[in-house]
């Protein structure tokens, strides 16, 4: 399974992006699949997870701004971010989580100027 996120972008505060995570592979079964991001100095984190059962979690901080969802007929994973603040700046990493194996995508550069 190989993971190639795209999307990201230089976005002014209040502005929106889409991620995108296109995924080769049969991987929209029994999984587990999100976005994390990780900004200059800080750990990685989890942004939004959703599982192939439809269970979805966010970050609070994303909350009400993010939505994640997947379209499997394009073996797809997606992520729209609204209201963009500049402490969502990071690079976003698509992730996946099948049968005991994980698998990230390569992350995507979001710049959210003040």
């Amino acid at each position: 399974v190989q993971l190639q996120a795209s999307g990201g972008g230089l976005v002014q505060a209040g502005g929106s992006l889409r991620l995108s995570c296109a995924a080769s592979g049969n991987i929209f079964v029994r999984n587990r699949m999100g976005w994390y991001r990780q900004a200059p100095g800080k750990e990685r984190e989890s942004v939004a997870m959703i599982t192939s059962g439809g269970s979805i979690n966010l970050r609070e901080s994303v909350r009400g701004r993010f939505a994640i969802s997947t379209d499997s007929a394009k073996n797809t994973l997606y992520l729209e971010m609204n209201n963009l603040k500049p402490e969502d700046t990071a690079v976003y990493y698509c992730y996946a989580r099948q049968l005991g194996l994980e698998y990230w995508g390569q992350g995507t550069q979001v710049t959210v100027s003040s």
